[in-house]
This record gives structure tokens, sequence and C-alpha cells, in this order.
């Protein structure tokens, strides 16, 4: 009994059907990194992206040791990190779909800079974030750069009272649940944060 009871506990539910390890079927925000290579802004779509810490704010990005963003990125010490909403769409498939090696992305976004002249940002952007390196994460076939965010810039029609409002922003979120990816909107809002537990949480 013993025995069986050990080998059980090991198999998942009978209802869930094992699939490849390999894929990331959460969704995730699409963003746009900018980097400056031998002084011509550069841009690449990137869904891998993240917050690491609070103060100060971290941010990760991982990225492909192939990309020629990263270049940029290592030349100067700074980067930024854009948040298209879904009117780039096209826009931001195009800059994922080449490489800066072979093609001049330098006027495919409307290019504004802050204070890091290595971290070129874009105006139709919602969100507008400047970048400096804290550290490389070197991983077999990604780098993992962590970002300080220096300044964030937006626009007042993206605000409501004073704060960011995701409907206005209307970013892009990507899905790869299987070989093919896809872009969608960002759905309803489901429940208020730390709230809509509270009452499990009173009931013990």
């Amino acid at each position: 009994m013993g025995a069986y009871i050990r080998m059980n506990r090991r198999r998942p539910a009978m209802s869930k059907v094992e699939i490849s390890p390999a894929i990331a079927p959460f969704p995730k925000p699409i963003a746009l990194v900018g980097s400056s290579i031998d002084g011509k802004p550069n841009f690449m779509n990137i869904a891998w992206i993240n917050r690491m810490n609070r103060s100060p704010n971290i941010i990760a990005a991982s990225i492909n040791t192939k990309h020629y963003t990263l270049e940029g990125i290592r030349q100067n010490g700074c980067f930024s990190i854009n948040f298209p909403g879904t009117g780039l769409v096209e826009r931001t498939d195009y800059v994922g779909l080449v490489s800066g090696r072979d093609v001049d992305k330098s006027s495919v976004f409307k290019v504004f800079y802050g204070e890091l002249e290595g971290a070129p940002m874009i105006e139709e952007c919602p969100v507008c974030m400047e970048c400096s390196v804290l550290q490389y994460v070197e991983l077999p076939d990604h780098v993992i750069v962590l970002g300080e965010v220096l300044r964030l810039y937006t626009e007042e029609k993206y605000m409501t009272d004073g704060a960011l409002d995701p409907k206005k922003m209307d970013p892009i979120v990507f899905t790869r649940p299987g070989p093919i990816g896809t872009y969608w909107h960002l759905g309803e809002a489901v429940a208020q944060a730390w709230s809509v537990g509270k009452r499990l949480k009173e009931n013990g």
C-alpha cells in the first residue's frame, strides 16, 4: 500500500496531459528595446521582459546572443524599453523580422532622446524607459540584461487620475502556447488586486 501511494503522488491528475516543457504558455507584454550602434538608433521586438526589483526599479530583458541590439547595449552601457500600443503592431513585428545588421531601422519610428545618448526612444509608444545596465547574466543562448530604470516617459492622454491607464495604453500582448505566436489586445479586468481575496483571508 505504501509503495502504491508514493507512486501515485508522482502522477498528475488524470485530466492533465503532459506537453513540451520548452514552451512558455503565459501571456507576455511586447516591448521594443532600443540601443544606439555606432551612433545610429536600432530597435528590436522582445517579449522576454519583466520587473525584477521595486526600488530601484530594475528591469530584466532576456536577449538572444545573436541580436544586433545587444551589441549596442554593450557599447553604450544603456538601453531603452518602449511599450507600443496595438496601433503599432505592424511596425513592431517588422523590427523583429529584420536585423539591424542588414536593414537601417532608424526611420521606422519617430526617435527622441532623454539623458542617455545611447538609449533612443520611440515617440509613438505610450510608455518609454531609459535604463542603465547594472549586470549581464550569460545563459547558454541568451543574455539577461538587468537595467535600472532611470527615467520613465508618457503622455497625459495615456493617464487617468494621475496614473497610467492600461486601457488607454492599449499594449500588445504576446502568446505562444505552440509553434505560432499571436498578438492580442489587453482583455477586460477580472478583479481588483489585493482585494478580491480578502474574504478568504478573513475567513481563514
